[in-house]
């Protein structure tokens, strides 16, 4: 420690090092759940579950949206056995942009010799039906759209072609321009759901032209199929291959999510603000020393556990146990006067969380079914909303 005449604990979590830049914006789900949270509540609640209509059933254990920004809420609290139980308290949420996505291809997987996942096949579907029918059913209706079926197919395949060249060529003569050329045969679908599989998995694309920010380039996501028997997963992959999923597909009112996500970055900073640590006393000749910590020890080569100056933020993390407050289809209705800041206006499907979401507006994240969720309590339900503030967050 040198110099430094206080005590003073290291600071920072070892379990996140290194600390450094994300490889890209799109974050890889490493780990799903045994269980999606249908399965939880079936096995745990039994009757009263089913009373409320929850059934186990194959389900995708993830979904992307895009946070659009924050406001604030009045709860009546639901959770048992606190002072406020049944009394209306105040909240933050935070609002996500959910808009459908589409399953592209479905990819299957075995056990190897050593015992690890290896991919065994995969088919593929274009989206055309998928995105009009999506327009057509959750966006045509919407008056602030301003945009025809015709130009989203064209500006979703446009950005698709830009994020995987082999999947979508131009084709002048088309009714889009463009054309989707890693439609796979119905021999070759027929191959990847037979025989002995050990996991299936989806391979979806989001719609973010259908978003508030009018976004072209498409992420292009990997989600796994949870729930029931391996042959009403593939049954269930088979039947989706080629449409669309909205997020009250995937998840329900009330229940915890975790999300996976990239930060928002902070640049190259001090110990001080990367770590928290205690800026010492200046005095006459020893300014600047007041906020070192000492040599980094042992050498070259190690890991260093003493704080040090570097990359903060940008850093791919996940937020456990994120609850569900409200989801709906009209995302006009949890929009305040303005829309967003730095975002704009929520048109179709959204998310609404409770508490608050890291990285900035635009962020594309990942909800996933809990991977280890809270037993003690399992709601069935969203709490009531009594009052969401629409109020414009301009000159705030």
């Amino acid at each position: 420690m040198g110099h430094r005449k206080l005590h003073a604990p290291r600071h920072g979590s070892l379990g996140v090092r290194p600390r450094k830049r994300a490889e890209e914006l799109t974050p890889r789900v490493k780990r799903w759940p045994e269980k999606s949270w249908f399965d939880i509540l079936v096995e745990r609640l039994g009757n009263e579950a089913a009373s409320q209509g929850v059934v186990a059933r194959p389900v995708l254990l993830g979904f992307p949206a895009y946070k659009a920004g924050m406001t604030h809420a009045i709860i009546v609290e639901d959770r048992p056995n606190t002072p406020v139980t049944g009394k209306e308290v105040f909240t933050p949420v935070t609002v996500l942009d959910a808009p459908p996505i589409v399953v592209l291809g479905v990819r299957t997987y075995i056990i190897d010799e050593e015992g690890y996942l290896k991919t065994k096949g995969e088919a593929w579907r274009s989206p055309y039906g998928a995105v009009a029918k999506a327009f057509e059913e959750l966006y045509a209706g919407n008056p602030l759209m301003g945009i025809s079926v015709k130009d989203v197919v064209r500006k979703y395949l446009h950005g698709l072609r830009k994020v995987n060249h082999g999947l979508v060529k131009p084709e002048p003569s088309s009714e889009y321009g463009f054309k989707f050329v890693a439609e796979s045969s119905e021999s070759e679908l027929k191959d990847a759901l037979s025989g002995e599989i050990a996991d299936v998995r989806v391979i979806a694309s989001t719609i973010p032209v259908l978003s508030g920010i009018g976004k072209k380039k498409p992420e292009i996501v990997e989600l796994k199929i949870g729930g029931g028997s391996i042959d009403e997963r593939l049954k269930y992959a088979e039947g989706i291959l080629g449409g669309y999923v909205k997020a009250s597909d995937v998840f329900m009112e009330g229940q915890f999510v975790d999300v996976i996500g990239v930060t928002k970055g902070k640049g190259f900073q001090g110990v001080v603000k990367r770590f928290g640590v205690k800026e010492l006393p200046r005095w006459h000749k020893h300014r600047k020393g007041s906020r070192k910590i000492g040599a980094r020890s042992p050498g070259f080569g190690t890991m260093s556990e003493p704080p040090q100056a570097g990359q903060m933020g940008f850093h791919r993390r996940t937020e456990y146990n994120k609850r569900i407050l409200r989801m709906g289809l009209n995302g006009l209705e949890t929009t305040i006067e303005g829309g967003f800041l730095h975002y704009g206006l929520v048109y179709g499907p959204y998310i609404m969380l409770k508490g608050t979401v890291f990285g900035p507006a635009k962020r594309m994240l990942i909800l996933r079914h809990p991977i280890r969720p809270n037993l003690k309590w399992l709601p069935l339900s969203g709490p009531k909303i009594a009052y969401l503030s629409l109020e414009s967050k301009q000159g705030i």
